[in-house]
């Protein structure tokens, strides 16, 4: 779980153009969205953040670049597969951040590591491809003020997701999902430590903890437009009770929630194509 608001600005970011029967190998474009936002996990602010970035798809049969990463991937065995992928988030200025005020700022954060994936059950309606899955995500964090990187730690964060294609309109895709996640104590140190040089009455000084982080819903709807432009939404609530570090001064609220909307508009596709009519979720 890298500050768990992230994955739906990430999610944002990589929003694939409409799907077709037939798409490009490569593809490359401008993708952009904002919203409603924790400042960090069981804070007691939200801010309005937005983001635009170039964004490029690679759909290969070993190596891919899409909405759901940067993945290398081997399949073990039937519904059981491997991958290694990366993402990353935002920074955050403790000047806008009451809690952290006097505070570093937190930095902009990158995680990458294995996934395990468990594919569970799969629809039989090729109209209507839906499948349920379990990923056991394990990775490395990291953050930088690009003037240097510092290691965060490592999260472990489980899911299980419901996905249906086709879901109320051709190649839209509906994703529900509910996890929970857990971080050493350098991971829980970023976010919750207060050294005593930042100590002051209202903010005692505290040691981040290792252990449980917190739980989370979400749910995200991604909608083609045409051949080279779609938009998603995307929503996400929750829970940071029994945390590790819930006795920190920084610990403000067990609950969040964070609303976003973007768009993906493909600017460049090659003219060598893969069919997708058999890997619907690919």
């Amino acid at each position: 779980m890298i500050l768990r608001l992230l994955p739906l600005l990430l999610l944002v970011a990589v929003a694939l153009p409409a799907r077709a029967q037939q798409l490009p190998v490569f593809e490359a474009g401008i993708a952009g969205g904002g919203g409603w936002l924790p400042a960090y996990p069981a804070s007691d602010q939200n801010r309005w953040r937005g983001l635009a970035v170039p964004y490029v798809i690679y759909r290969g049969d070993l190596f891919r670049a899409d909405d759901s990463g940067l993945r290398a991937r081997a399949a073990l065995a039937d519904g059981i597969e491997i991958t290694l992928s990366a993402s990353g988030g935002v920074n955050g200025s403790s000047r806008d951040i009451t809690a952290r005020e006097g505070m570093p700022d937190l930095e902009w954060l990158g995680e990458i590591g294995p996934t395990l994936r468990f594919t569970l059950w799969r629809g039989d309606d090729p109209a209507a491809p839906r499948r349920i899955l379990i990923d056991t995500p394990v990775r490395a964090v990291f953050s930088t003020d690009w003037s240097s990187v510092s290691f965060r730690g490592f999260t472990f964060a489980p899911d299980i997701a419901y996905e249906h294609v086709n879901f109320l309109s051709p190649f839209a895709r509906l994703r529900l999902s509910a996890g929970v996640a857990f971080g050493t104590e350098r991971y829980g140190d970023y976010f919750y430590e207060v050294d005593r040089e930042y100590a002051r009455p209202d903010r005692a000084a505290f040691d981040g903890r290792a252990g449980y982080v917190g739980a989370r819903v979400s749910a995200s709807y991604r909608l083609p437009l045409n051949e080279r432009l779609s938009v998603v939404v995307g929503g996400r609530v929750e829970n940071f009770s029994g945390a590790a570090n819930a006795d920190s001064p920084l610990f403000r609220r067990e609950w969040n929630a964070s609303v976003v909307a973007g768009f993906a508009v493909a600017l460049w596709r090659s003219e060598a194509r893969v069919d997708i009519a058999a890997q619907p979720f690919d």
